[in-house]
């Protein structure tokens, strides 16, 4: 980020620029690399595919169903693998925490808001009454929810409704959307500075750990304390990005944030091993793998993976979003197309699920997100 040289109130052009211990914006020139961090776009789509291998091959459920038989016979090795793609989520809420930060600094509450809404809704209003369609199908094994459910669904606040839910997905969004307001109601709305944003993030953490000793739901609900270290951890990313790494508060930040959000992830996916279960995740290994999470994102965030500027990048962050909506559902349909109907072996059938989903993907974001999205963002901040 490039940023403009600051004059200190009352003090004349050219005069010396005053002492401060606060660290400055670090200026990233051309020559320090492209403006686009594609490799986050990239980190984007890895994330997305995890969840979609756990999604299609680590669990059992509806899957089940359309592999005709638990996805651990029909993936014997990589089943126990695809077990641990569950945790692209919380890489997804590192990802966040830094880009919101990024696309929030500076914006006014409006801008913001306009922002966040028109890049969630419009591919999500299409996958939601794409796989509504699908699922009302006679021949599709799948029952589509009852339209006043639908219909509430549109809203993205199906979950604390109580309404059942279109898209599985969708808890994620619910956790998005309350970090979006938490970050535009203490930072964007009174303005980023780099004091506020340390402060929101060291409050956060500590009332996220008050309202997980309190068990109060309403403070659960509001707070998340199992998913607010990734988003803090994410924000204290971009705070090394924009100021550099010579910031032991944005390192404090980021690893206090690691050590909690370890803790959560194990807490919350590790068991004993049990012949029930569909498969058994290793301590050491969820911990390695939120490490690795935090570990992706630093290195974009310190300018380490500037080499990754492959045009291809953007277009893979631009289908995450369309892919991580449609494919858990429309996979189950595909499955079963082309396993149980076409007998496609096992391991064709995934990757070609998957293939066909990101094609799919790439639908919704021409023909939806890209004429719509600005349509959205003026009609909330005409002043664009």
């Amino acid at each position: 980020m490039t940023a403009a040289p600051q004059l200190t109130a009352g003090a004349p052009p050219g005069a010396p620029a005053p002492v401060t211990d606060a660290p400055q914006p670090v200026i990233r020139g051309r020559s320090r690399g492209p403006a686009r961090l594609r490799a986050l776009d990239g980190l984007r789509l890895l994330a997305a595919l995890m969840v979609a291998g756990y999604h299609l091959g680590g669990r059992g459920g509806e899957i089940a169903q359309a592999w005709g038989g638990s996805p651990a016979q029909q993936f014997p090795t990589a089943a126990p693998l695809f077990a641990y793609g569950c945790l692209g989520v919380q890489i997804f809420f590192v990802i966040s925490g830094f880009v919101i930060c990024l696309s929030g600094w500076g914006r006014t509450l409006r801008a913001f808001i306009a922002s966040r809404v028109s890049r969630l809704y419009p591919a999500y209003w299409a996958a939601i009454l794409l796989i509504t369609a699908v699922f009302a199908l006679p021949w599709v094994a799948y029952k589509a929810l009852p339209p006043s459910e639908v219909l509430t669904n549109l809203t993205m606040l199906q979950q604390p409704l109580g309404v059942d839910r279109v898209l599985g997905v969708c808890w994620t969004l619910w956790a998005e959307m309350r970090f979006y307001a938490l970050f535009a109601l203490c930072v964007v709305l009174p303005g980023a500075t780099r004091g506020r944003v340390v402060l929101f993030c060291a409050g956060w953490t500590l009332a996220a750990a008050v309202a997980q000793a309190a068990h109060e739901p309403f403070l659960d609900t509001v707070l998340m304390p199992e998913y607010a270290p990734f988003f803090i951890g994410g924000i204290g990313l971009y705070l090394l990005h924009r100021y550099g790494a010579r910031d032991p508060i944005a390192w404090a930040i980021v690893l206090v944030s690691w050590l909690i959000g370890q803790h959560y992830a194990v807490a919350g996916l590790w068991h004993p091993p049990s012949a029930t279960a569909f498969s058994y995740r290793s301590t050491a290994v969820i911990i390695a793998l939120v490490t690795l999470g935090f570990a992706l994102v630093a290195a974009v965030a310190l300018g380490k993976l500037h080499w990754a500027n492959w045009r291809w990048l953007t277009v893979a962050g631009a289908l995450t979003y369309p892919f991580y909506l449609v494919h858990e559902h429309l996979g189950w349909v595909v499955v079963r197309a082309l396993h149980q109907g076409a007998g496609l072996p096992s391991y064709a059938t995934l990757p070609l699920t998957v293939g066909l989903m990101l094609l799919l993907a790439w639908v919704l974001h021409r023909f939806i997100e890209r004429p719509l999205t600005p349509v959205l963002k003026r009609s909330i901040d005409p002043r664009r």
